[in-house]
């Protein structure tokens, strides 16, 4: 996408083709998460379900992750405004936030792991292999988000992301809010149904 030139404006009028793009995958992964908690619901209910304590954690991280939110809108609101420091501030915090995210989520991993809960092998429970799919498939749409928040930082250290230039960060904030509301279901999913 850095190499790509982006136009801010669809010359037809429409849904500009990067944003129409952007909610396909949206609407894909939405699709494959709601196969994923509809699977752990009906596994569940089948028996041989091992319980345990989720890892606190994940709490943590879903006050981070939030905090991540907060601070894309600011960096969004902040290249709306041509506040140029502010922007690049913003961006640095929600990647550091994104970061933060991850080491928490391998820290709950390993939390899992000393109490004998694993993805796969002999000692695995469904249970603790939904938990790991659940996480690890969203950590790695959390590293493609990282990678877009990479590229608009790059950008803005450009210059190339401002006023009349809005369109990689608009994109890149839908998609970090989009994952930020993603992680909470999948947070409150797992607390009621865990």
């Amino acid at each position: 996408m850095a190499n790509i030139p982006i136009e801010e404006e669809n010359d037809r009028g429409g849904v500009h083709p990067l944003k129409f793009s952007l909610w396909l995958i949206i609407i894909s992964i939405i699709m494959m998460f709601a196969a994923f908690t509809s699977a752990y619901i009906v596994r569940r209910e089948e028996g041989n379900w091992l319980e345990f304590e989720l890892p606190n954690i994940l709490l943590i991280n879903t006050i981070v992750i939030i905090l991540s939110s907060v601070t894309m809108q600011l960096a969004q609101n902040s290249a709306r405004d041509n506040n140029m420091g502010k922007l690049k501030l913003m961006l640095g915090l929600t990647f550091g936030f994104g970061i933060a995210f991850l080491i928490g989520q391998w820290y709950g991993w390993a939390d899992l792991v000393q109490h004998n809960i694993y993805f796969g092998g002999t000692g695995s429970n469904p249970s603790g292999s939904f938990l790991y799919v659940l996480t690890g498939v969203h950590g790695f749409h959390l590293i493609t988000g990282l990678v877009f928040v990479a590229i608009v930082l790059r950008s803005s250290l450009k210059y190339k992301v401002h006023s009349k230039k809005m369109l990689r960060i608009q994109l890149c904030t839908v998609y970090w809010h989009f994952l930020g509301g993603l992680w909470l279901y999948l947070y409150v999913f797992l607390r009621l149904n865990h």
